[in-house]
């Protein structure tokens, strides 16, 4: 048995190093900005954000942040956002 996990631990190093074999299609987060915390989620191909200048832009800090942090796994439609 431990063979089998030293194994799948092998090939999730391999895997780890080939972020281009995920595409996030979907999730859920919270975010501690400077002055509160904010519920983020992505689905469907849409942002959504909790915070005030969300509802107004359609982006913010928050949705850009996690934009950058997660490039490598986005589908590309998930990285622009309305204001580019």
């Amino acid at each position: 048995m431990r063979s089998s996990i030293i194994g799948k631990i092998e090939k999730a190093r391999r895997y780890a190093q080939e972020p281009d074999r995920v595409t996030l299609s979907g999730l859920a987060a919270d975010f501690r900005g400077d002055n509160n915390s904010y519920k983020l989620s992505y689905a469907n191909g849409k942002w959504k954000c909790s915070c005030p200048f969300f509802s107004k832009w359609g982006t913010c800090s928050h949705t850009m942040a996690l934009q950058q942090i997660l490039a490598n796994v986005l589908p590309k439609e998930a990285l622009s956002s309305p204001l580019e």
